[in-house]
């Protein structure tokens, strides 16, 4: 333990040294701390590499910002989507290795693997999974919403997930598709993602405190908590995301001492300490172009800053006229930074425990500035100004906001009509439930209360510990819709923008348990126009009805003596017993119409 701790120490201490003496870094502190108190920002950690040195690594502000616990290059974050880049590199490994073909479609490693088409089925291959250019969206509210630790189950979903557009069309971002990677990698090595990220990375990079999940993360020692900002100004604490089985796409959790190791990597075409990591073929394609992202033009203020490609799991941009590989990473309470100058031999990693401000892309840019010597900008100043006019701009439109909602407008059934199970193929399913008088919608991490809007449309808030906060309201809505018997069939939610119609979630309505004894009270014969319907029990718990010449049908119960058709939507019935108790009519409620039928004697 003295070994190690003398070890860091000397780190430090060197880091500290070269900074002293780097004529670049005078006075950067001063900057960064400024960037930390014009962000408000809880804190955050940067490290500076050149060639096969970390020649600047420093923390500023806190870790744990209530307790005052301050951020050091040896501390933990959440580093998001900077982890897709580790994912793709297995890909690198493996194809060195002969065992896969970025041309080889992904189905010929995951046969159970279905797209949403066929033509997606028969075209898509590995190399579209790494550059975003298969047509998919991002559906994230998929694995956000829905989360699962099953990868297989995740997979599934995929089949029912709509594009947008065709092949390599578009670049457009997806989560899906590197969760697709990890599992490829999986099938070929016989391990897990998590397992290849640790023996295949941090292992032979020496990155000692990263790890793969929250689990690992809330036992590290060092570790920053993450944070939001409320009304743009009160630091507020959030709680961890498990991000479960999407891990592939965006789990590691790592200090910015060991993302060094990482950057020396690439910038030395694979090697590290002389060892090859990454194959060098495959460094050099990873962070060539494959798809552009947007038009990437210079403007007038940036004449120097152009180009907007995507490699593998790498973005490729100009910056000041030097060739900059850089990969963002953004997850609940925290954003991340990896950028490189391959040409310059200079990498800079910022990570910070404060979602919703732009502290990496200030802190990366301040530095990139002194290191490349090129004409400073006040990265400050320009936030301040972005900003103010960004408040004014929101200022103006709240003034001359005109609402869309049509107001003295009500439901059109009562609460306990809406709750019930809702579910989508390509998501998963969710409960409404009334309570106190207002409806829930309840997901695996997050309780929503839904405020009526206007008709069958409602509002989710998320619930938290702190309250529900009204003002901070989304887009998001919940359009209710009713089948050809008026019943509550579904929802429908503008969950995925890029798509033009919204996602629908089919509805079942909830169950009760119904002893034997009253199901009891059902079994018989009812007649209807001449049409005798058989009522009976199963398996002891379980109520059917038989019509000669048509299936079986499974009665779901829903309320007392109510009664739903398993198979069959907008078909109900209810019993109703005399002033004995006995029951002898049921009132059989279908799409065309309601009828009575009474017992057969």
């Amino acid at each position: 333990m003295k070994k190690l701790l003398s070890s860091v120490f000397l780190l430090l201490l060197i880091t500290s040294t070269i900074a002293q003496t780097d004529k670049r870094l005078e006075g950067l502190e001063k900057e960064l701390n400024e960037i930390l108190e014009a962000t408000n920002a809880a804190g955050f950690a940067v490290a500076v590499v050149e060639k096969d040195k970390i020649i600047y690594a420093k923390g500023f502000g806190y870790r744990d910002y209530e307790n005052k616990i301050p951020v050091d290059a040896n501390t933990l974050f959440a580093i998001g989507s900077c982890t897709k880049a580790f994912t793709s590199s297995i890909l690198g490994q493996l194809r060195n290795e002969d065992k896969l073909s970025f041309d080889d479609s992904p189905i010929k490693y995951i046969p159970e693997l279905k797209f949403y088409n066929n033509d997606m089925n028969n075209n898509i291959i590995i190399k579209d999974l790494m550059s975003h250019r298969t047509g998919l969206p991002r559906h994230d509210y998929s694995w956000y919403l829905f989360p699962t630790f099953d990868k297989d189950s995740l997979l599934q979903r995929i089949e029912y997930q709509e594009p947008f557009t065709g092949i390599r069309q578009q670049w457009y971002y997806n989560n899906f598709m590197f969760l697709v990677q990890g599992v490829i990698a999986e099938r070929i090595t016989g391990k897990s993602w998590e397992d290849n990220i640790k023996e295949r990375f941090f292992k032979p990079l020496n990155m000692t405190r990263s790890n793969v999940s929250i689990d690992e993360l809330e036992k590290s020692t060092n570790a920053a908590f993450g944070y939001l900002h409320k009304n743009d100004s009160i630091i507020e604490k959030t709680d961890y995301y498990k991000i479960a089985g999407m891990r592939p796409a965006g789990s590691i959790n790592s200090s910015v001492n060991d993302m060094s190791n990482w950057l020396i990597a690439w910038i030395n075409k694979g090697k590290f300490k002389g060892e090859e990591i990454l194959p060098e073929v495959y460094v050099n394609e990873a962070i060539s172009s494959h798809m552009v992202v947007s038009d990437g033009l210079p403007d007038d203020e940036f004449p120097d800053m152009y180009i907007a490609n995507y490699g593998y799991a790498w973005s490729i941009s100009s910056y000041r006229g030097h060739y900059r590989v850089e990969h963002g990473g953004a997850i609940d309470g925290f954003r991340a930074s990896t950028a490189f100058f391959p040409t310059d031999s200079l990498g800079i990693v910022v990570l910070t425990n404060q979602a919703g401000k732009p502290v990496t892309n200030m802190v990366r840019n301040t530095i990139a500035d002194r290191m490349l010597k090129v004409t400073k900008t006040d990265w400050i100043q320009r936030f301040i100004d972005a900003k103010e006019k960004a408040e004014k701009a929101k200022k103006e439109a709240e003034e001359s906001k005109t609402s869309e909602r049509i107001k003295n407008t009500k439901p059109s059934h009562i609460k306990q009509e809406y709750a019930g199970t809702y579910s989508h193929p390509g998501y998963g399913l969710f409960e409404i439930k009334v309570e106190r008088d207002s409806l829930f919608a309840e997901f695996k991490l997050m309780k929503m209360w839904l405020k009526h809007y206007h008709y069958d449309i409602f509002e989710p808030y998320e619930v938290k510990e702190t309250g529900i906060d009204t003002t901070d309201s989304g887009s998001l809505r919940f359009n209710f819709i009713t089948n050809n018997a008026g019943e509550i069939s579904g929802l429908k939610s503008k969950i995925e923008p890029a798509l033009p119609d919204p996602i629908e979630f089919k509805r079942k309505p909830n169950t009760i348990k119904v002893d034997k004894a009253t199901l009891e009270k059902y079994i018989g014969e009812f007649e209807l126009a001449g049409t005798i319907m058989k009522f009976y029990i199963k398996n002891d718990d379980t109520l059917y009805l038989f019509v000669a010449g048509q299936p079986e049908y499974q009665l779901l119960a829903t309320a007392k003596h109510k009664f739903a058709l398993k198979i069959l939507e907008g078909f109900k019935l209810e019993f109703f017993e005399d002033d004995k108790g006995a029951i002898n009519e049921v009132l059989m409620i279908q799409p065309n119409g309601s009828f009575k039928a009474k017992r057969k004697e």
